[in-house]
């Protein structure tokens, strides 16, 4: 066991001991293998030093630290591999979809998308972000998190195990119609006018037709492309139906899209914080979306224990200290012993969870 001062530390190196932090939080646990984030982590916190195992006063070997991290990575990079799957076939699925809709592959998609949901536990709501992400791919990218949140999102809420399939190919087809919008209107990298919005909103129906006589997939799962833009209220579209009139599976659906929609970068605009994107949704549950859903959707995704290291909108580092759960969105946040409470000081807000 060595002490090294943090400005000498290197990537690579092992935790001999618990890091901790002023108040006795764990900020890195022992056995833990230093990567480029942990420094900066460390540098945030202010620590001195750390212990470090050692051999004979060499560090652990490169080696060694490498097959422990594959050995820790492999169900992450299983994840990536199916999601990479998905998201080829997604490609060829929309291709189809341009050309007519006939003969999609819907047994393929369902088998591998039941391979990606296998490897969900690696799937962070809040906090994913595809590799190798380009915007020209955004709709495909945002059918594939759409399903899986919204996967989550009915198991979450309790829905029958029956539903949590149809419920994933909701969410993955919910966009189809898009395959046929004329694609100077999807890629514009401005806002839409007036007649383009109009011409966007015929994704509904066209997805709804594109699915309406495929018999390997239920009525929920052809609704989810027609109903995802309603909204309780009756001010959504296409058809401007109310609360009960619209399938639980599309309630499912509107919610993580919207989610997605915001926190993703597209042509037109940048991604948001998510904090800021769940308290857009929790506004929008007054009327619009499910207040229920909405409800044990952020319950769930804000659900961090406290210690988990935050980055706020004006990049300071901090971990949570206190969540008041009728505030989830707004903890109280530790940065360098000073506590800042973020149902008071409304300015800030949480950019990004470092690590949880």
């Amino acid at each position: 066991m060595a002490t090294v001062p943090v400005s000498q530390l290197k990537s690579g190196e092992k935790l001999s001991e618990d890091v901790l932090t002023k108040y006795n939080n764990v900020l890195l646990r022992k056995g833990k293998i230093i990567s480029e984030h942990d420094l900066e982590v460390l540098r945030a916190f202010l620590i001195p030093a750390v212990q470090i195992e050692s051999k004979n006063g060499q560090a652990v070997s490169s080696s060694d630290e490498t097959a422990l991290d594959e050995k820790q990575q492999g169900t992450v990079l299983s994840f990536y591999e199916h999601y990479e799957k998905m998201l080829q076939l997604m490609r060829r699925v929309y291709n189809i979809a341009n050309a007519g809709g006939q003969s999609l592959p819907i047994l393929e998609i369902r088998t591998t998308l039941e391979k990606l949901i296998q490897h969900i536990d690696d799937y962070n709501v809040l906090t994913f972000s595809p590799r190798h992400f380009q915007l020209s791919d955004f709709i495909y990218h945002n059918s594939i998190m759409v399903s899986l949140t919204s996967y989550n999102l009915a198991k979450w809420h309790g829905l029958s195990s029956k539903d949590l399939m149809p419920v994933a190919l909701g969410g993955l087809l919910h966009d189809i119609g898009n395959a046929k919008v004329d694609a100077g209107i999807l890629f514009k990298p401005s806002a839409l006018n007036a007649a383009e919005r109009e011409d966007m909103k015929k994704h509904t129906i066209i997805g709804y037709n594109l699915l309406k006589s495929v018999p390997a997939i239920n009525d929920g799962v052809k609704l989810c492309a027609l109903q995802h833009h309603e909204r309780e209220d009756g001010s959504g579209y296409p058809l401007g139906v109310r609360g009960d009139k619209i399938h639980l599976y599309s309630k499912i659906v509107a919610i993580t899209d919207v989610f997605h929609a915001m926190k993703t970068n597209r042509y037109h605009k940048s991604g948001a914080s998510p904090y800021l994107v769940l308290e857009q949704l929790l506004n929008e549950s007054f009327g619009k979306l499910d207040p229920a859903l909405v409800q044990t959707f952020i319950n769930k995704v804000t659900s961090f224990h406290n210690g988990t290291l935050v980055k706020l909108s004006d990049n300071q580092v901090g971990e949570i200290v206190f969540s008041d759960r009728s505030h989830p969105t707004r903890p109280w946040v530790n940065v360098n012993g000073k506590i800042i409470n973020l149902m008071i000081e409304r300015n800030l807000y949480i950019q990004d969870v470092i690590q949880t």
